[in-house]
């Protein structure tokens, strides 16, 4: 294993620089050697296809984040069959996370994983230099599969300035895949096709897109011109069946947190061209998909998460919880899906902490 020391350090032997360790001396220098080693190393293949969700990260009621809570989210997931997992997402307020925060959170969704079904974190930021040192210190979390990274938000870049951006984050976490994320309505700037096609060209761990643009044009242009065996998810609930019609490997989804067993079933059967019962699952859920978005996201989720007694539904500003008239809409679709039967998670394996 490789020394904790040195993937807590805040230089890269990858960047091309000296690890300082205590104690340095020919142990570590072996250790910096493999590290260096690994990092030289050609992409690894993503495989991920399916259902994601999009987690959320729980917080207590004084605002610090709830570690009980997530690790049984992260069990609760898993043991419904969800088929990946994406931490420190928007839907994860990541937003709101300071940067020790975001890791440890990161950290307690890999451990609670071990390795059962692949893992993503995300990693946005409108500052490419910021993006590629915060990207350094995530792609040393051990057991990571992939990061997920935005346009750069506010600034409004070119597509040349987007290509720019996200090829030294390529750069920065090269082996480790990385799976772009157009969400326009949050960043201001939508991540064109043909540029998307040229980072996938260019840098061979760009493996994937998040399309959270709402346009199945769009979703179809890269089924058409992406590379072989670059991935493409849908970002939307309500656009999953669609985007999978015409040729999306899967979902990145937000009414998982709540209904994950379903919306992962219904993710499968899409895939292996079961119409019929992929419809029908999205026929229940649809009105849970526009629920979720009744108030910004992810204060609808955490709501009848908290119903469910899974956590509680606090958020942090300048998101705060949905108003009550919201509430007892959101609770009554809820309880129309049986979702308020569930009981609390149990207490769990909280060995980690």
């Amino acid at each position: 294993m490789l020394s904790e020391a040195l993937i807590a350090g805040e230089k890269s032997p990858k960047a091309g620089r000296t690890d300082r360790l205590p104690g340095a001396g020919p142990e570590a220098r072996r250790y910096t050697l493999s590290l260096r080693k690994l990092m030289e190393t050609e992409s690894i293949d993503m495989e991920t296809t399916g259902c994601g969700t999009a987690l959320i990260t729980p917080f207590r009621g004084d605002g610090s984040v709830d570690d009980r809570a997530l690790y049984a989210l992260v069990n609760w997931q898993i043991d419904s069959g969800i088929d990946f997992l994406v931490v420190g997402g928007s839907t994860g307020e990541a937003a709101t996370l300071e940067e020790d925060e975001f890791l440890n959170v990161v950290q307690i969704v890999l451990e609670a994983a071990a390795g059962r079904v692949p893992v993503w974190a995300g990693c946005t930021h409108n500052s490419t230099q910021a993006l590629v040192r915060r990207a350094e210190r995530l792609a040393r979390r051990r057991g990571l599969d992939a990061v997920l990274s935005a346009n750069p938000y506010y600034n409004k870049p070119s597509q040349e300035g987007q290509y720019q951006h996200f090829m030294a984050l390529a750069r920065a976490v090269d082996p480790l895949p990385v799976v772009l994320y157009n969400v326009p309505g949050r960043t201001a700037v939508n991540l064109e096709p043909e540029t998307v096609v040229r980072l996938a060209q260019d840098a061979e761990n760009i493996q994937g897109v998040k399309e959270a643009s709402g346009k199945l044009t769009q979703i179809a242009a890269l089924v058409h011109s992406a590379p072989q065996g670059f991935k493409i998810f849908c970002g939307d609930d309500n656009l999953a069946l669609a985007a999978m019609g015409t040729g999306a490997h899967g979902l990145v989804s937000v009414v998982s947190n709540e209904a994950p067993a379903e919306i992962a079933r219904m993710v499968r059967a899409a895939l292996r061209n079961d119409w019929i019962t992929a419809r029908e699952i999205e026929r229940k859920y649809a009105r849970l998909f526009e629920a979720n978005f009744w108030e910004s996201n992810p204060g609808p989720v955490k709501t009848i998460l908290s119903m469910m007694g899974r956590c509680d539904a606090t958020v942090r500003l300048p998101l705060v919880q949905p108003d009550r008239a919201t509430r007892q809409r959101l609770e009554r679709v809820a309880g129309e899906l049986g979702l308020l039967r569930d009981a609390p998670l149990p207490e769990g394996d909280m060995r980690m902490f």
